[in-house]
């Protein structure tokens, strides 16, 4: 990328990023009305109307998407198996020339990773190209993944270089072999199974997995419901995040209420479902404090326009 394209970049992802992180999350007047004062699988239900046929774009399409979706301010691609905390990374890649064809190692190409494996939905539509679940990650550790489970690994196989792991669970009595990704974002990837099972609610019962599918409600196995909970409350929704549903909304018109609400895991599935949330007295989410790797890279943003306009 040449230095004047590079400015006009990062000038678009600035303004675009600052603006989203000056509102927080910004839902639509309304949008989540019919599950006003709802609890637990009710409230699922509820959210599951206001959620549901999202305008998903063609599998093909989700490339130029990810530049929307899925950019680190320096212009390169997020992809959350190789980002490590602290926003370093081993490697990275540019979103035209490295898409995957072929690859051998780590930092070969980037591909698009269905964090709900297409295999425990029959690889049907729209599922298979909801952006809400399917992010850009390393083509060589999306392959070691393969279609395993998410969870925490005990006995370690095989170790990716940000720390991803595949073994054997450890957690909640499950002990067949797990994809771990990194502590940095296991609350994204649990709110975003959260979102699955709620935006395809009317099809989770044909869904054949150990962790996700099999019914409406709770539409998870006990131990991966245990897990993805326990994931949610360590680690809060950040910028990154709350950027990612905007992003996404802009282009499915649809949202993840998990993002929009954090507490309302715990009015679905957790500690207080058997308690009605309000939306009317509940706060958007704002972004955790200690998120020091997007906190950098904004400054850095913020930086680059100061240097441009002048």
């Amino acid at each position: 990328m040449n230095r004047l394209n590079h400015k006009i970049a990062i000038l678009i992802l600035s303004v675009w990023g600052m603006s989203l992180l000056q509102a927080y999350a910004q839902v639509p007047g309304g949008y989540y009305k019919m599950a006003e004062g709802k609890k637990g699988h009710i409230l699922k239900t509820a959210l599951f109307h206001s959620i549901k046929n999202p305008r998903v774009i063609s599998y093909s399409a989700l490339w130029n998407a990810f530049k929307r979706t899925d950019m680190r301010p320096d212009g390169r691609v997020w992809d959350i198996y190789s980002t490590q905390e602290g926003g370093k990374a081993p490697y990275s890649f540019d979103f035209d020339t490295n898409r995957c064809g072929r690859y051998h190692r780590e930092g070969d190409c980037y591909n698009r990773e269905h964090s709900v494996p297409k295999s425990w939905f029959k690889e049907a539509p729209p599922m298979f190209s909801d952006l809400f679940h399917v992010y850009p990650t390393d083509g060589y550790v999306n392959g070691r993944r393969g279609n395993l489970p998410y969870g925490e690994v005990g006995i370690t196989s095989w170790v990716s270089a940000n720390g991803s792991k595949v073994g054997q669970n450890t957690f909640g009595g499950y002990t067949k072999r797990v994809f771990e990704p990194i502590d940095e974002y296991k609350g994204d990837l649990a709110r975003t199974y959260f979102y699955m099972a709620t935006a395809y609610e009317d099809k989770l019962s044909n869904w054949k997995s150990d962790q996700i599918g099999g019914n409406r409600y709770p539409g998870f196995s006990q131990w991966s419901l245990e897990l993805l909970l326990k994931w949610h409350r360590e680690d809060p929704v950040s910028e990154k995040e709350i950027c990612r549903n905007e992003a996404v909304y802009a282009i499915q018109q649809n949202r993840n209420p998990y993002i929009d609400y954090p507490e309302l895991a715990e009015y679905v599935w957790g500690k207080r479902k058997e308690q009605s949330f309000s939306f009317s007295k509940a706060k958007n989410a704002k972004p955790q404090q200690g998120d020091r790797s997007t906190r950098r890279w904004l400054d850095k943003i913020r930086q680059s326009i100061k240097n441009t306009v002048q």
